[in-house]
């Protein structure tokens, strides 16, 4: 749906008396800049249009029905001529619903470059991610998309997109502005310029991130890409080059690329967390070791697929969906269960012994030994690195270790892990003798 916005030219004749009133249809717009909020339903929508003016007053009729657009938002500026255009006031006439006036006294005649802003709702903007891992599954290819949502009322055409990471604080929501049935409350109510609730913080902070907006880079001139700037608590990325997006449509950009990531797979067996199953990780840091760092991450949702043959056939390996990844910081994603890497864990014995008495001759004390064995095996084509976290009843408790494995650590007071790497389609096996102590007994343990 578009809006239908016309020119009112009024050649004053003193006083208020008019003595011509042209109506000329708004051309066009030449731009529209949208820069898209992902923590709040806010965008900042800013569109240039070149006007055809009159010398004296000029009346410019806005209507903003059948769209999410804040109405207290509205504002207008030259491009051109600053000095001999002024942009008086905005009106909105009583008793007539979604439409503004603007008041513009111009001292020349002809066309003028105008830019019209105002914040709306109804835009958003989601992240995800492909990530393709070679043969070895040493490294990664990852892309990264944005699919962005227009279910503002207002087609935007040819629109240059910008999206922004960051926190809003909004005293108000700009769909209720939107769907106010007057701008400002009833008419004749005091404007809200001061009152928590009110409309005009809204418009205050859109100027503000306007002028923090202004401060970035133009986008550069190079191939479709993504720019992407530190803005004081927010983060920014242009997706350069422009892109229509009807209202009722979502449309996926290009983000990024980066390719030949070095990337860690690892699986873990942990019953008490995971239940009776592998679960597989993987593990990539956000900095330039790995071909990334030049940028926070978006959160997202990340696909995982592995080359399977010169054919550049792929076979699925998992998904996982994570949260905003600062530079520099370490990734471990869980891709869920899978079912070629196999861990068995069987007691094969068990016994209680060393028990102490009270003075009425009743049980105080006791241990208990627990022989545990682990089988573990590697169905896969490559090798797998597995990490087995056991834990503990009590933290009273010895460990002997035994058997093949590669390596064995006490994660804290009740938690033990052994580390082992399988080359493919092996099988490994170890144990162990758990000894914990009870009642008077564990007055007895030495760690």
């Amino acid at each position: 749906m578009k809006r239908m916005i016309t020119i009112l030219t009024i050649m004053a004749m003193g006083g208020v008396c008019l003595g011509k009133v042209d109506l000329v249809t708004l051309p066009s717009r030449d731009t529209v800049q949208l820069t898209i909020y992902n923590s709040a339903d806010l965008t900042l929508a800013r569109e240039s249009r070149a006007l055809t003016l009159k010398e004296g007053v000029n009346l410019l009729q806005f209507s903003w029905e059948n769209t999410l657009i804040d109405p207290t938002s509205l504002e207008m500026r030259p491009r051109a001529n600053a000095g001999a255009i002024d942009v008086a006031e905005l009106v909105y006439p009583p008793r007539v619903q979604n439409l503004g006036v603007w008041n513009v006294r111009s001292g020349i005649s002809g066309q003028a470059p105008m830019e019209i802003s105002y914040l709306t709702s109804g835009l958003s903007w989601r992240a995800f991610y492909m990530g393709t891992l070679t043969p070895d599954e040493k490294t990664m290819r990852l892309q990264g998309y944005v699919v962005v949502t227009n279910n503002s009322g207002e087609d935007y055409e040819n629109a240059q997109v910008r999206l922004i990471v960051g926190q809003v604080h909004l005293l108000d929501e700009i769909a209720a502005l939107a769907r106010r049935q007057y701008p400002y409350d009833r008419p004749g109510m005091p404007l809200p310029s001061a009152r928590a609730g009110g409309a005009a913080p809204v418009a205050t902070m859109m100027r503000r991130e306007m002028v923090q907006v202004d401060k970035l880079a133009a986008a550069p001139a190079r191939a479709r890409e993504v720019v992407k700037e530190g803005l004081s608590e927010y983060f920014l990325y242009t997706i350069e080059g422009t892109e229509t997006i009807p209202t009722g449509w979502s449309k996926r950009l290009a983000s990024f690329e980066a390719d030949e990531v070095p990337v860690i797979n690892l699986y873990k067996y942990e019953p008490q967390r995971y239940g009776d199953a592998v679960v597989r990780f993987l593990n990539f840091k956000n900095d330039t070791k790995h071909k990334l760092g030049q940028t926070p991450i978006p959160g997202g949702l990340l696909k995982v697929y592995r080359d399977v043959d010169d054919a550049g056939h792929l076979s699925y390996t998992g998904q996982a969906s994570f949260k905003y990844i600062p530079v520099d910081q370490d990734v471990e994603l869980n891709l869920g269960a899978v079912r070629d890497v196999v861990v068995e864990m069987k007691e094969m014995d068990f016994k209680s012994e060393n028990y102490t008495f009270d003075y009425q001759r009743n049980i105080s004390g006791w241990d208990e030994l627990r022989t545990v064995e682990a089988t573990v095996k590697n169905t896969r084509d490559v090798p797998a690195k597995i990490e087995i976290q056991h834990n503990l009843p009590t933290q009273y408790w010895d460990l002997t270790p035994g058997g093949d494995y590669d390596a064995y650590e006490k994660v804290d007071l009740d938690t033990v892990k052994f580390t082992l790497t399988l080359q493919p389609r092996s099988e490994r096996k170890f144990s162990c003798v758990v000894r914990t102590y009870h009642g008077e007994r564990q007055r007895n343990w030495r760690p």
